[in-house]
């Protein structure tokens, strides 16, 4: 029995003729049914909103509040509440429903499904596994270079596929080659937790263990470098598509976000990062620049151990097998609708679309025109044999495609579609009623501040505030405010909004914080004061290094130097300096 069971069966002994107090009910009652609580109470504590004054950009203000706390807190699940604009728009006048539903299925989300598709299909047929692991073994197999390459693989996989996919991929890779280590006695995994008492031993408590330093280090890898790198693309992770929504939303007149701006910002910014958190967690845990200490012996497995970690990954790729038809045909297509979203608005060349049509083609062109190709291509080569002399070698049936609908339908994150489609709810609602416009005269104060100053407290609110709920979610209640932000105080609108998005991506001190953090710590057996010791570094690299980057590069690729006209909601032209 654990501790927890005993203190459990105590609270639940009751006295003979003793009774709770009702103090102590009403505490039970609050612990076992707060989301109820919250489901029922906030909507009523909200009604002085509409009650008091009755204009749509209160009304708008009600739902948006009513949406921010559900998601903040979580008490229906993210896409549940993402519907709510459907439901109450109309019926308290904001949007109509034909309106209200056209946010939900857009440029963003089509290529958001393009993207998931193209991830499913990438995953499927074993692509990054063999990239992964080809890429281990160029990077060697000491300690230090293995989690150098399991940290650089993580991140470049990350750039394409989910964070937790990618997170996911990396566990069991990790998990083999530790305990291939601690097999040939070359260092242990986990350690017993020593804080228990001897009490608690001979009373069967069993103890608890915590990883090593050195496995720390690995577990922990996976879930920061899968964060970090989804920054790296538009459709690396769910917050950076939320937020080229929002904002061409919110701005139907600029120029938009394309994929070659976007990658030529944040990739050297996402190459610092990861070198920097790397270089820290190997200072921490690794013993890096301390020779002398108990973690750098503990990292030092010789030649031996090295031969040992390389049989294994060795191993697993032989395991693979020789390069499949379906790897080279998504390695090739995956190469390709990169490449078209690259150059299709690359702003040193004209793009391809520009040959083809005069008409405006965004990235969900390509995105699902790949997705067709791979219901149409056949995942084996079978039909080559199909006038073969040798009638053994002629198929008998047709070979599926590289994806097919059951596929799409058992691995397909179809729930964020509607998170992304609340957000983008929330900024055409805001924007109708007149409730960004109120925003903004409320914040007009703030022209008085520094640029910088209002910049860093911004991602600073972004990185504290994406710990405590989920990464989409914070991005769709913030993004909306830095919009008005932006015109109140006269900044370019991607100044603050695109620093924000990718801050929504770092969280690092909580397991519950992003489900790669939750993946690494039930894997790795970390707990949560770790973690939080652990995340210090990365956080505070992740936001030196946003800031300055963006103040710097990021300025001169996104032209940030002149609040642009398109960004004032009346016809009026403003200009002003950053």
């Amino acid at each position: 029995m654990t501790r927890t069971d005993d203190i459990s069966i105590k609270l639940e002994t009751k006295m003979p003729g003793r009774k709770d107090s009702f103090i102590v009910l009403l505490g039970r009652f609050i612990l076992l049914y707060w989301k109820t609580i919250i489901l029922i109470l906030w909507p009523i504590v909200l009604l002085p909103l509409v009650i008091i004054n009755n204009e749509e950009m209160y009304k708008c203000l009600y739902v948006v509040t009513l949406m921010a706390m559900f998601w903040v807190t979580e008490v229906l699940p993210l896409p549940i509440t993402g519907l709510i604009p459907i439901v109450l728009y109309p019926l308290m006048g904001i949007l109509s429903t034909a309106k209200t539903a056209d946010c939900y299925m857009n440029d963003t989300t089509m290529m958001f499904i393009g993207s998931l598709v193209i991830a499913v299909v990438i995953e499927s047929s074993g692509l990054h596994m063999r990239v992964a692991l080809l890429i281990i073994k160029l990077i060697g197999c000491s300690h230090r270079n293995l989690s150098l390459g399991l940290f650089s693989v993580t991140m470049f996989i990350s750039m394409w596929i989910s964070n937790t996919a990618a997170t996911a991929m990396m566990i069991p890779i990790v998990d083999t080659v530790l305990l291939e280590l601690e097999t040939q006695g070359l260092g242990d995994r986990f350690i017993f937790d020593e804080s228990s008492t001897e009490g608690e031993e001979e009373q069967g408590v069993e103890r608890q263990k915590k990883p090593t330093h050195t496995t720390m280090v690995y577990y922990l890898s996976a879930s920061y470098a899968s964060s970090i790198g989804g920054i790296g693309t538009l459709v690396g992770t769910g917050t950076n598509l939320t937020f080229k929504g929002i904002y061409e939303e919110r701005f139907p007149n600029s120029p938009g976000i394309n994929f070659a701006s976007w990658m030529l910002y944040t990739v050297p910014a996402m190459i610092v990062m990861g070198i920097l958190t790397w270089l820290w967690l190997q200072i921490m845990y690794m013993g890096l620049f301390r020779p002398n200490s108990n973690d750098a012996k503990a990292i030092d497995i010789g030649k031996h151990g090295e031969k040992v970690a390389a049989s294994v990954i060795d191993k697993k790729y032989k395991e693979l097998g020789p390069v499949k038809w379906s790897e080279w045909i998504v390695g090739t297509l995956f190469i390709t609708v990169v490449l078209l979203w690259f150059f299709r608005k690359p702003g040193f060349v004209k793009g391809w679309p520009s040959y083809i049509t005069d008409l405006p083609v965004k990235d969900s062109t390509a995105a699902i025109g790949l997705t067709i190709l791979l219901f149409i291509i056949p995942s084996r080569p079978d039909f080559l044999n199909a006038f073969n002399s040798d009638p053994d070698k002629r198929p008998t049936k047709s070979s599926p495609a590289l994806i097919t609908w059951k596929m799409i339908h058992e691995k397909m994150h179809w729930s964020l579609l509607f998170v992304l489609g609340g957000g983008f709810a929330i900024a055409t609602g805001s924007s109708s009623s007149g409730l960004s416009k109120m925003l903004g005269n409320s914040l007009s104060g703030l022209k008085d501040y520094n640029a910088f100053t209002i910049l860093v407290l911004v991602c600073l609110f972004a990185e504290c505030v994406t710990e405590l709920t989920a990464n989409v979610a914070v991005a769709n209640i913030i993004l909306p405010v830095l919009a008005e932000m932006s015109r109140a105080v006269h900044l370019h609108p991607l100044y603050l909004m695109l620093p924000a998005a990718m801050c929504c991506s770092f969280s690092f001190h909580l397991p519950v914080g992003t489900p790669p953090n939750a993946i690494a710590s039930a894997a790795g057996h970390i707990r949560t004061n770790d973690f939080i010791i652990a995340g210090i570094g990365p956080t505070i690299i992740t936001l030196i290094v946003t800031v300055f980057s963006w103040n710097t590069w990021g300025v001169y690729v996104f032209d940030l130097y002149e609040y642009p006209s398109w960004a004032e909601p009346l016809n009026t032209t403003l200009t002003s300096s950053l």
